[in-house]
């Protein structure tokens, strides 16, 4: 995975989303099985009602974030 991807999923598998918000960039496009979303603050929302993200089968990084996470 690439930087800042593992440091990502670690935070979010351990619910701390204020941590992983700025290594995710505000455009995230996010799928996880039959769930699609588009924006950091959907995503974390999302997460926080869901169980924890399994780690991604593709990434995209953009400046520095995460802009693609399909898994």
């Amino acid at each position: 995975m690439p930087p800042p991807t593992a440091e990502a999923w670690a935070l979010l598998d351990a619910d701390d989303h204020a941590a992983a918000a700025p290594l995710l960039h505000p455009y995230l496009h996010w799928t996880d099985r039959g769930t699609a979303l588009r924006g950091r603050n959907n995503v974390l929302q999302h997460l926080r009602h869901h169980p924890r993200p399994r780690p991604p089968r593709e990434v995209e990084v953009r400046d520095g974030q995460v802009y693609r996470w399909v898994r």
